[in-house]
């Protein structure tokens, strides 16, 4: 029997950049994108992080790139992809993981948090998509892939503007979708469930039942790992996915389905 194509091949060479990569979900998409044979941008207002993913992926035999960058700052993302294609050449695969939350009740929260909540994990996705999309649409050719999150989708208590914020992410990456599937780019959204990272660690600090909470909603009977999300995000920037655009994938262990 014939074995099918191996899609991984189709990301050998190619230039990602991903954001939020110092830890957690992002770091674990750096790290399987350069498994894939991507040359992964490690991109991250944490520069110690930074260096330690690009650590590790030079310890699997990967390329990688610390580029430091806050993507709340419009001209610093500029700055960073400018810097990434000095060094490699233009992106073809973008990857935004990039988030931040607090939990509390809506009605405790402050308007300087819902600011940097919006700035952060909304905010930040517009300005990485709208500096890397003029080369992808020159050479007719790009992936992107955003996490949201099934707050998103379902909302969140203790989480009113982040999964707000994740909402309009998913909606953004339905329209960009639509605006450029005729010039060969894609734009997919994941959305992880309860997923254990440094920001679900905080979200539970206050209240450790919520963990054991959660396992027992998940109908897989654990939380997720970082490791989890990463190779369906691969697959989504890989040309296995190439006729998949618009779409928003929960990788939640059933815990949202659709």
């Amino acid at each position: 029997m014939q074995a099918g194509p191996d899609w991984r091949q189709s990301l050998a060479g190619r230039v990602a950049l991903v954001t939020g990569a110092a830890s957690g979900i992002g770091r674990a998409i750096a790290l399987e994108l350069g498994r894939w044979g991507a040359r992964v941008a490690v991109a991250d207002i944490d520069d110690a992080g930074a260096i330690e993913t690009v650590a590790q992926l030079g310890a699997q035999g990967s390329e990688g790139l610390a580029v430091p960058v806050d993507v709340t700052d419009y001209a610093a993302v500029q700055r960073a992809f400018a810097f990434v294609r000095a060094q490699w050449g233009p992106v073809d695969v973008l990857v935004n993981a990039a988030g931040w939350d607090t939990p509390e009740r809506f009605v405790d929260s402050a308007p300087a948090t819902w600011e940097r909540v919006l700035a952060v994990n909304l905010k930040g996705v517009i300005h990485t998509t709208h500096v890397a999309l003029p080369a992808m649409l020159e050479r007719r050719y790009g992936r992107i892939v955003n996490i949201a999150s099934d707050a998103g989708r379902v909302g969140s208590s203790g989480e009113a503007v982040y999964s707000a914020a994740k909402g309009g992410v998913i909606a953004f990456t339905k329209t960009i979708a639509r605006e450029t599937a005729r010039q060969g780019i894609t734009v997919n959204c994941v959305c992880p469930g309860p997923t254990e990272t440094p920001l679900l660690a905080r979200f539970t600090a206050a209240n450790p039942g919520l963990v054991e909470a959660l396992r027992r909603a998940i109908p897989m009977g654990r939380l997720g790992q970082p490791a989890d999300i990463a190779p369906a995000v691969a697959f989504l920037a890989s040309d296995g996915a190439a006729f998949i655009t618009g779409q928003t994938l929960s990788v939640s262990g059933g815990l949202t389905m659709s």
